[in-house]
């Protein structure tokens, strides 16, 4: 019979390890005796001065002999015989067994004697305090690391796996380790293959589908670095404070130490990588992370709130840490904290990798029908892209109308790829589809060559915030922004609203919409500054300042229906017949109705559309036109030139033969709501991005390192204007727009660390007020930048003193174009005359009000 477990010893005055806790034990290693005893245990002791520096198994190891010393005093004591052959049993280098949550580093416990044997030693101490010590290298998962993720889809397969998953997993819980998530973000953050990357994704959502379907929802909400949709307000509230403090609980790491990785790596993710790499042991068995328990953590950390909760969180994330077993999981660990995962699989290539792997895998309780891998496989590359991307176009178009994978994920497991889906997961009240975008166009002519032998209407392009406003039969509304965050708080003016504009035999409806500061007495635009200084939470009707006025442009759903599928025309019509105008308060776009032989009257309307602090206008397709054929849409066979076949008698047709010649249709552009799509249907034609504006010359002074993608290069990069007066470079923006991957690269090479075109150190002759670079350039480049507006900033000081005392001036939306290799950093754009751009915008212009009455009948038959 074994020897029954200790009890673990109380502490009271005859135990001779008495109150003493961690920082008696760590602070042993500063006497003077501690080089004796690590000398009798053969441990190599590094000393400097009157100090000895301890590793941790050094430390480890000393505490252990210390305690066997003192229980063998202690049994000494106690049991009046001689001992025969004893010896201090060696260090258990096994996990610990305990499962108990404790949230030292240190962690202490019972021995328990489990041993059916006889023991020859007549001696046994009472109770043996032991000291666990696991190798942090060994305690990584095998398993998952030996699965080829990045193999094709058409010959991977899964069932390989699933059987010695889920025996691994059975043994920890039974649910999908994290390791095996891990071992997918490993592949995929080392390629830069859109197609590996979507392969690797695949074949994990096929594992998770087929081995535990259960975890395919968190793995996905993991993988897409977020924990809910945009509508659900559900955050971390993690600062990097928190995540610091458990990189040195966990890893040992004091805070010059953590800050010299993170000067190193650039990324907390790395650091984290870097110390886990360098810890030999930990003291504690981790408990296996499952990818359904990280993301309960992640869940928790955000619903935690009220006193005490950061410690909880605080907690948590210790814990998460603890657990991470290999370096590589508290890489990804700290990189999900930080909301900032860098693997590349943006919401696009989730949706892809989903409706790829529902294709070729089932739950085991499914019944839906797959497509066979070696029948895809023998397909050609054409007839297998046709294939994806019909499964493609319809997980995408579910996600667009109700974008939440809580919704998505259990429709997929139950009927799979298929029309059923479309229906399922189609548009629901107080749930914001993806909104519909619009194709930049340069200019007015470029606008028109597009949308040439149709029917359009142009609308002013308001400078306020898009809102997506839902209304269900009880009267609740809800307000989403662009984003699809949700801001019914902020607008409670607009909610009090409804009941006013919602026409008879309206009960329920999804509109959009442009929200734009007013005066509501006059009617006069204000810019978005004004609108972005109203609060955004927990607005009272009572309090509000800032004045709003809703312009509708849209009606997607009414009374149950959807509209999505009706031409804009008509879509139109009833949302302007069905809803009530409330002056200033409530009111539609204006618009004109137009060809693209109105050129004229289109520019007037431009002009009058960014005279009144407009940003543009919109330009929409009316009605469904498909089958339009333009006479310089057909075109000749050959490339060259008739006359030119003539001259040479290489074209000139053989007797008999008909004339050859290659027929093309223009583009089908459908006047339908496309949710979550930038087509042609809708066209902005901005004033920023109208040749006939005006741009500035700025000089580059500083970048700092990029994320993601952009990691290796300098992004954002800060530009500047001169001041000729002080001969000084006055920071006026920072800029991420406009730049291609080619340009990255050169720019990088241009300001290299180190290199002849980068300073050491800020210099004096900048003016910058915000953070601080990474790197400083010696300036000698002028870029050419477009911009949306120029606007008043507490942070940027240029051309500060001649528009304001204590503000500077800024760019709002600016957008590289290009070099100006013909200019030199003396001809670059002056604070006086950035200051002059900015009185002439801030112009008063003509209220909306007053130009409508202005111009008659037109204009109310167009509202």
């Amino acid at each position: 019979m074994g020897t029954p477990a200790k009890k673990r010893k109380l502490n009271d005055s005859k135990s001779p390890a008495a109150g003493r806790s961690l920082d008696y034990f760590f602070g042993k290693q500063k006497q003077n005796n501690a080089t004796q005893t690590l000398a009798d245990l053969g441990d190599t002791v590094v000393q400097s001065g009157d100090e000895v520096e301890l590793t941790d198994e050094q430390l480890a190891r000393k505490l252990q002999a210390e305690w066997d010393q003192e229980d063998v005093t202690q049994s000494k004591n106690d049991l009046d015989h001689d001992i025969v052959d004893w010896r201090p049993p060696p260090i258990n280098r096994e996990a610990s067994k305990s499962t108990s949550p404790e949230k030292h580093v240190l962690i202490l416990e019972d021995e328990v004697a489990s041993s059916s044997e006889p023991r020859p030693i007549s001696f046994q101490p009472k109770s043996r305090n032991t000291l666990s010590l696991q190798s942090a290298g060994s305690a990584e998962d095998t398993v998952s690391s030996n699965i080829p993720f990045d193999e094709s889809p058409l010959t991977f397969d899964p069932s390989k796996y699933v059987a010695e998953l889920q025996g691994y997993w059975a043994k920890e819980g039974g649910d999908a380790s994290y390791a095996i998530l891990t071992r997918c973000f490993v592949l995929v953050n080392s390629t830069q293959s859109r197609i590996r990357i979507v392969d690797a994704l695949v074949n994990l959502l096929r594992v998770i589908i087929e081995a535990d379907p259960q975890s395919l929802l968190p793995t996905v909400w993991l993988a897409t670095n977020a924990i809910s949709p945009p509508y659900i307000s559900l955050e971390l509230g993690l600062g990097g404070s928190a995540i610091s403090k458990a990189l040195k609980n966990v890893c040992g790491l004091d805070s010059r130490s953590l800050k010299a990785l993170y000067d190193k790596v650039g990324d907390a993710g790395d650091v984290a990588f870097e110390a886990k790499k360098k810890q030999s042991f930990t003291l504690r068995k981790p408990k296996p992370l499952s990818i359904k328990g990280v993301y309960s953590s992640l869940v928790k950390i955000a619903n935690t709130q009220g006193t005490g909760s950061g410690e909880i969180k605080q907690r948590v994330v210790d814990r998460l840490l603890q657990d991470a077993r290999g370096a590589e999981e508290s890489r990804y660990i700290v990189r999900t904290l930080c909301q900032h995962l860098r693997i590349g699989a943006v919401k696009t290539t989730m949706l892809i990798a989903l409706s790829r792997a529902f294709l070729l895998s089932r739950p085991p309780n499914a019944e839906f029908p797959l497509r066979s891998r070696k029948d895809l496989a023998a397909l050609k590359k054409e007839e297998l892209a046709e294939i994806w991307s019909k499964s493609e176009e319809i997980v995408k178009k579910c996600f667009a109308q109700r974008p939440n994978y809580n919704d998505l994920i259990p429709m997929l497991l139950e009927v799979g790829v298929c029309d059923e889906l479309l229906i399922r997961c189609g548009l629901a009240l107080h749930v914001p589809l993806r909104p519909m975008l619009g194709s930049i166009t340069r200019d007015l002519s470029e606008m028109l060559t597009k949308l040439q032998g149709r029917d359009f209407s142009c609308e002013y392009k308001y400078d306020g915030q898009r809102a997506q406003v839902h209304c269900d039969e009880q009267g609740k509304v809800s307000i989403f922004s662009r984003h699809l965050e949700l801001m019914t708080d902020k607008y409670p003016d607009l909610v009090a609203l409804i009941p006013k504009i919602r026409g008879e035999g309206v009960s329920s409806f999804i509109m959009e919409g442009e929200v734009v500061a007013v005066d509501q007495v006059s009617g006069e635009l204000k810019t978005f500054q004004t609108l972005a200084n109203r609060a955004r939470k927990d607005v009272a009707i009572g309090s509000v300042k800032v004045e709003v006025c809703l312009f509708a442009f849209d009606l997607m759903f009414l009374n149950g229906a959807p509209l999505l599928d009706r031409p804009f025309r008509e879509r139109r019509e009833l949302l302007r017949g069905l809803f009530t105008e409330v002056p200033n308060q409530f009111t539609w776009v204006k618009s004109i109705d137009a060809t693209s032989q109105d050129s004229e009257t289109i520019l007037d309307f431009f002009k009058s559309a960014t005279d009144v602090k407009c940003e543009g206008i919109m330009v929409k397709i009316l009605d469904n036109l498909i089958d339009i054929k333009m006479p310089h849409d057909i075109q000749e066979t050959s490339v060259t030139e008739p006359a030119a076949l003539e001259k040479t008698g290489k074209g000139k047709k053989k007797a008999g033969e008909k004339e050859s010649e290659k027929k093309t249709r223009r583009k089908a552009l459908l006047a339908t709501y496309e949710p979550d799509k930038r087509l042609d249907s809708w066209l902005k034609v901005k004033k920023d991005y109208s040749a006939s504006f005006d741009t500035l010359d700025l000089i580059p002074v500083a970048g700092w390192h990029g994320q993601g993608r952009k990691s290796k290069w300098w992004s954002p990069i800060l530009l500047a204007v001169r001041n000729e007066e002080t001969g000084s470079l006055e920071a006026v923006c920072k800029c991420i727009s406009g730049f291609t991957d080619t340009f990255y690269k050169a720019n990088k090479e241009f300001y290299e660390e180190g290199g002849d075109h980068v300073l050491s150190g800020k210099p004096s002759y900048v003016d910058y007020e915000g953070g601080h670079p990474d790197c400083w350039f010696e300036p000698q480049e002028v870029w050419e930048m477009a911009f949306a507006d120029i606007t008043l900033s507490p942070t940027y000081t240029a051309a500060i003193g001649l528009v304001s005392d204590e503000r500077g001036l800024s760019l709002r939306f600016p957008r590289f174009l290009k070099k100006r290799e013909d200019k030199g950093i003396d001809e670059a754009s002056t604070s006086d005359f950035l200051a002059g751009l900015w009185r002439k915008q801030e112009e008063k212009a003509p209220t909306v009000g007053k130009e409508l009455q202005d111009e008659g009948p037109d204009d109310d038959e167009a509202l």
